[in-house]
């Protein structure tokens, strides 16, 4: 399960491009194909070439976990047909203001963790989509919880001012042990740098060695 140094678009913040769960990628079409491939043998996906909202930065607007797949309002009935075309999964439009469902859901296979300024009835919402318990939550005293850490059903990298507290809710709902650190030469906000599932990680290519031992670390997964 190793980890590989990648850039999209030739930027380090290929998490803000793309996504990963267990069983699918969702990456831009705009990506090279060739690019792609190397993401789908690297992770073990199918990878689903489409934008989200006809925006590349999918993995800012979307959230998902192997379950189900969260899209902002103005996601497309066509890149919908996509995702469900490419496995058997939830996807949900949310009928709400919110857009980077990305940055403010935090989920795996075993939890969610959601920002805590979104209400009930779409939490409930997100839960059924995603098949598992979904509660509010912050990091680093911030709501972005979905940008501001990388969670696996290994393990969760987190922005290094986690507090104590923030921890144990991280580590009580996704049931994984929590780890902070950094991608990119020092870049706080770790999932804008990182994809993660069960089978590796591919990573910004201005990661730095030390960053990348903390990454095998938390998400247990090794250098390749």
């Amino acid at each position: 399960m190793p980890i590989f140094l990648f850039d999209l678009f030739g930027n380090a913040c290929i998490g803000v491009y793309s996504l990963v769960n267990d069983r699918i990628a969702i990456i831009p079409p705009q990506v090279p194909e060739l690019e792609r491939q190397k993401v789908e043998e690297w992770l073990k996906v199918k990878v689903v070439a489409t934008t989200v909202g006809k925006s590349l930065v999918t993995g800012a607007l979307a959230c998902s976990n192997s379950n189900g797949v969260i899209l902002p309002s103005f996601a497309t009935d066509d890149e919908v047909e996509a995702i469900k075309s490419a496995a058997d999964i939830n996807v949900t439009v949310m009928d709400t203001k919110k857009t980077a469902y990305g940055n403010i859901v935090l989920a795996n296979d075993k939890g969610a963790v959601a920002d805590s300024r979104i209400e009930q009835d779409h939490m409930d919402k997100i839960a059924d989509t995603l098949g598992v318990e979904v509660v509010h939550g912050e990091i680093a005293g911030l709501p972005y919880v979905g940008s501001l850490a990388s969670a696996t059903n290994k393990g969760v990298l987190a922005h290094p001012l986690l507090k104590e507290e923030e921890r144990k809710v991280l580590s009580d709902v996704l049931k994984v042990p929590v780890d902070v650190g950094t991608v990119n030469c020092g870049v706080p906000y770790v999932a804008t740098g990182l994809l993660g599932n069960s089978y590796g990680a591919v990573i910004g290519m201005l990661t730095t060695g030390p960053e990348m031992f903390i990454i095998g670390q938390a998400l247990d997964v090794v250098k390749d």
